[in-house]
């Protein structure tokens, strides 16, 4: 390592640095990449709580069936969609998500007998309750995919992702957040 060391100071210019200050960055770089994002088209970030047992299945089958379905969904697995409470939904919202999507079983097919149903009486409160808060309620959607609906589940998932893309991204809960003790 010394004989290495000694050789790049006998060639290098002694007056050259290594590393140049900040001060000196090439900021055409960072304007061409500027430009690049901001012509890549805005694309929904989407969660999706799924049933276990049949709409995770669902989105398997999808999967391995190689069927085409927009990339920016992200699933949370969850036993029953009768699991999923509405807080979670609203708190995805108030997070960043543009949408959110819950999916269970088929009514009469719940492995837990009534949990879709309850699931399903949720969901009409909930966007109730989103409409009072001025969301469009389009951001929340509900569907049955069972375990051997791939392609219905790749065809619910580019639905969502259009009903929201045409929304536009969410502000409402993000930006009207005020931290707890704050005026």
């Amino acid at each position: 390592m010394r004989s290495l060391r000694r050789y790049l100071q006998v060639l290098g210019n002694r007056h050259q640095r290594l590393h140049r200050p900040a001060d000196e960055l090439d900021y055409k770089r960072v304007d061409v990449i500027k430009v690049k994002t901001a012509e890549k088209e805005w694309n929904p970030k989407i969660l999706a709580f799924l049933c276990n047992w049949c709409s995770y299945a669902g989105a398997d089958l999808a999967g391995i069936s190689r069927m085409q379905y927009p990339p920016n969904i992200r699933v949370v697995r969850v036993p029953c969609s009768g699991r999923v409470n509405p807080y979670f939904i609203i708190k995805a919202l108030q997070r960043g998500w543009d949408g959110v999507l819950v999916s269970g079983c088929h009514p009469g097919d719940c492995h837990y007998i009534s949990g879709n149903l309850v699931a399903r009486r949720r969901f009409a409160v909930l966007k109730d309750l989103l409409e009072y808060l001025g969301i469009e309620p389009g951001r929340v959607n509900f569907s049955w995919v069972s375990a051997a609906e791939g392609e219905k589940f790749a065809n619910v998932v580019k639905d969502v992702v259009e009903k929201v893309k045409a929304l536009g991204p969410t502000e409402r809960l993000v930006k009207g957040v005020v931290p707890y003790g704050k005026p």
